[in-house]
């Protein structure tokens, strides 16, 4: 007789961002330092407590309208998750699914890999250059899809839009998504693409830069037919995604657009500063267009900074990951926060 335990599927998960149980200077997740929008907390307050005890609407109506009337397109063109994380599993449920590979960096949100292993998705992890930037020519090949995260994470690297376009016009035969869940810290979105390329399916999140990462709010924007596709296997798995209070919570966000520039602009103020203090300690890292600074030390090992910044209770993100272990993902937080760092930082190499 065999052992129940051997119809198990066998998968490697993600591993997420240390969530310490203490008070700490938390930046590992990336995740915005500031508040939601006050219009969040006024809807929240006012909230009917007696709609919880029905079923939110399993469209998301009045969130994709939100979304589509803030970018210009039809309800039609948006589709709304837990997440983007949740929004991203279901595309590759939805357009992944011949015998040909799908292509991703090999150098970027480890999540990917885990869908495909999980849903026995075949695909090739294309290798990024030593300066961590992408050959868009590697993705000229035959390929089931493409997954492109722009910026890229952890590396906070941005390509221009036509470096995006360029793929694009060279994969008319598959579905290209691109993942911008930092889009908005400095990047070009490829939404308006979707005019041109009816492949193309962008994602986006209201995590960063929107300040919701506890409301789990992501979304899709593409033609009709590509979300159409993803809302079927929505149906096929779970109909009521979006609870009562996010789906009103996200309208809030989406109308306070002052508040959302306001924040924004502050993370990439604080984002241009902290460079120039990590540049005198003597890091080098990337050019950030993202919530997050990717950077190593001339002379000490990054897992050593880690341990020692940890002990002074401040958290990043360490990848013991082969390319990449040395080398810290630092969100950026408030000015405050990122003083503490810098003054730990002083500390240690000294």
């Amino acid at each position: 007789m065999g052992d129940f335990r051997d119809n198990f599927r066998k998968v490697v998960p993600y591993v997420p961002g240390e969530q310490p149980k203490k008070k700490v200077i938390k930046l590992n997740t990336n995740e915005n330092p500031y508040p939601p929008s006050n219009k969040v907390n006024e809807i929240i307050k006012s909230f009917d407590n007696n709609k919880n005890k029905l079923y939110p609407d399993p469209d998301c109506t009045i969130l994709r309208d939100s979304i589509a009337k803030r970018y210009g397109f039809d309800e039609k063109n948006v589709f709304v998750g837990v997440g983007s994380d949740d929004v991203l599993s279901v595309a590759f449920l939805s357009f992944f699914n011949s015998d040909k590979e799908v292509l991703f960096p090999d150098i970027t949100y480890s999540f990917y890999s885990v869908w495909a292993d999980l849903y026995n998705i075949k695909y090739r992890q294309v290798k990024v250059n030593d300066d961590f930037t992408i050959n868009k020519e590697d993705y000229y090949s035959d390929n089931g899809g493409i997954v492109i995260a722009n910026p890229n994470a952890p590396t906070a690297i941005c390509e221009p839009l036509e470096f995006i376009e360029d793929i694009l016009k060279n994969n008319t035969d598959s579905v290209v998504i691109v993942d911008e869940a930092y889009i908005d810290f400095g990047g070009v979105s490829a939404v308006e693409l979707i005019r041109k390329y009816e492949n193309l399916l962008v994602v986006q999140t209201f995590s960063k830069s929107r300040s919701l990462a506890g409301m789990r709010i992501g979304f899709a924007i593409g033609n009709e037919e590509l979300i159409k596709e993803m809302n079927d296997v929505k149906f096929s798995i779970n109909s009521y995604t979006l609870n009562q209070v996010s789906l009103v919570s996200g309208v809030a966000c989406i109308e306070d657009e002052e508040y959302f520039n306001e924040t924004v602009e502050k993370i990439v103020n604080t984002r241009e500063r902290t460079k120039e203090e990590l540049k005198n300690l003597g890091f080098t890292f990337t050019d950030s267009k993202t919530n997050f600074i990717f950077a190593t030390h001339k002379d000490l090992f990054a897992k050593f900074i880690f341990e020692e910044l940890k002990k002074k209770d401040i958290f990043v993100r360490y990848f013991s990951l082969p390319r990449i272990d040395n080398y810290l993902r630092i969100t950026i937080g408030t000015d405050e926060e990122m003083d503490e760092l810098i003054a730990s930082l002083k500390e240690i190499i000294k």
